[in-house]
């Protein structure tokens, strides 16, 4: 099983490190222009009580833009199950279907931490005071893995590129906003923010925060995020395999 997780890992790692430093460099532009609006611009004007606001805002972003990254970098298997029809390739090839899901999650989550890690340096150079630990390496890996997993699902189950759009419309966008990335969740009405909290988004947010600060982290947040990963591929692979029925 690990070979074929290797072998399918290995094509999209391939892609990739052909179009590493354009990769890179795209990946800057986003992060650079939050950190400039949010941590020197309004950030000054903004008292979390906890620190800087650009300290607060950190987590959030990486919580954000891993979950983007990590979305956008496999909904290319639409395309190929839908307009390419390349996946058949896989379907008839000797390889398991979890081992097809996993190795291109994986690809998904390596794309979301190099983006991560850009995020990480700029975020110093800006003069942002957190602690990177195992544990929050872990928890921003697990963030890419689920987000990878959701847009591996919607790639299966959705017909048309117009339809794939709408994900990003009414469920990144929304969790993009109200997670706890930009504001901390304790500031919205209380039934939002327990609609909020079953959100696996909102327990990164929380768990990268905590761990970069503190160091402390809620045992239930992890546990949400450990299930939502496992429960993202089982679903995924269950998809995948009825394609081969």
């Amino acid at each position: 099983m690990l070979r074929d997780i290797w072998t399918v890992f290995w094509r999209d790692w391939i892609v990739l490190r052909r179009r590493l430093t354009k990769y890179v460099l795209s990946r800057m532009v986003s992060p650079l222009m939050f950190l400039i609006a949010f941590g020197w611009g309004l950030g000054r004007s903004i008292d979390v009580g906890t620190g800087s606001y650009l300290d607060f805002l950190v987590p959030g972003l990486l919580a954000m833009n891993s979950m983007n990254i990590s979305f956008n970098s496999i909904i290319s298997v639409h395309a190929e199950r839908v307009y390419h029809k390349s996946l058949e390739e896989y379907l008839i090839a000797p390889i398991r279907p979890d081992a097809f899901v996993i190795g291109k999650v994986a690809g998904a989550v390596v794309r979301g931490l190099i983006s991560s890690a850009i995020i990480i340096v700029l975020s110093y150079l800006f003069g942002a005071h957190f602690t990177i630990t195992p544990l929050f390496l872990l928890v921003l890996a697990l963030n890419c893995m689920i987000f990878a997993e959701i847009g591996f699902l919607a790639a299966m189950y959705i017909s048309t590129y117009e339809e794939m759009s709408q994900v990003n419309l009414y469920v990144l966008l929304p969790m993009s906003f109200l997670c706890g990335t930009f504001f901390s969740t304790a500031a919205l009405p209380d039934l939002v923010r327990w609609l909020v909290e079953i959100l696996p988004l909102t327990h990164t947010s929380h768990l990268l925060r905590s761990l970069g600060t503190a160091g402390e982290f809620s045992m239930l947040s992890l546990a949400v995020v450990i299930g939502y990963a496992a429960l993202g591929i089982a679903a995924g692979t269950w998809k995948f395999r009825r394609l081969t029925d």
